[in-house]
């Protein structure tokens, strides 16, 4: 393994991340509320595999070929989808072995925005333990990926990305030149001591509410309910269990 440190960067807005791209990138796609929770509660869920599409068009294509779908605008279901984008909707009895289309506002197009990338993964505060002992054991730069919201700064993207960001330069592999890196990182600190209350603040919180859609917010604060790193490979995600001592596919 290469031991020179690697660069750590945090892209705070898909605006802005062709200012950050590299091929040589392990991106870490976050988006708290709530795609990537979604995602990685699915996964801890038993679904097989998830294919993620940018567009509506490309998930109404997928239903008509036959694919259960997951599929959201600003919240809402579209009326084509099986089920929506909370990471309630991703239950055992709805996706465990199945084939799942997903889409959503702003989580999947980021996915997509990567995928030219070393590898892409999922990221979230409910697998951030597992997601930090992976990357650990790579030899690559990693640059955290806010989703944000229709481009606009995420307080919980951000925050998450700063819990992340910390255990990384907490190992001493990591060097950062990157303000994005260290205005999370003071984020997190001001936020951690009282996660779910710290979030209440936040812009995408009181856009939930307002469409009676935040049951899941508590629930996407927990950190480190799953010991499973979901990646994109050849056009799906699929997941791989991360512990301290050994990554398995």
């Amino acid at each position: 393994m290469n031991h020179k440190k690697r660069r750590l960067e945090v892209c705070l807005s898909p605006a802005i991340y062709e200012k950050h791209a590299n091929d040589e990138n392990i991106v870490v796609v976050i988006d708290v509320l709530r795609a990537t929770s979604s995602i990685c509660n699915a996964f801890a869920n038993g679904v097989k595999r998830i294919i993620p599409v940018a567009t509506v068009e490309e998930a109404r294509q997928k239903k008509e070929d036959g694919y259960t779908v997951a599929s959201e605008r600003d919240g809402y279901v579209l009326d084509f989808a099986d089920f929506g984008n909370s990471p309630f909707n991703f239950s055992a009895d709805k996706v465990k072995g199945k084939e799942i289309v997903y889409s959503t506002t702003n989580g999947t197009r980021c996915i997509h925005m990567a995928s030219h990338s070393r590898e892409v993964l999922i990221g979230s505060f409910l697998n951030l333990s597992a997601l930090a002992n992976y990357l650990l054991k790579q030899d690559a730069p990693v640059l955290i990926f806010c989703a944000s919201w229709k481009d606009r700064f995420s307080l919980e993207d951000t925050v998450c990305a700063g819990a992340l960001a910390e255990r990384l330069l907490a190992s001493g592999q990591f060097e950062s030149i990157c303000d994005a890196v260290t205005a999370s990182v003071d984020l997190w600190s001001l936020a951690k001591d009282d996660l779910f209350g710290y979030i209440q603040k936040a812009a995408q919180k009181e856009r939930l509410a307002s469409k009676g859609l935040d049951d899941c917010i508590a629930f996407c604060h927990e950190p480190d309910q799953m010991d499973l790193v979901p990646y994109f490979a050849d056009g799906s995600l699929l997941a791989k269990v991360s512990t301290p001592c050994e990554v398995n596919e």
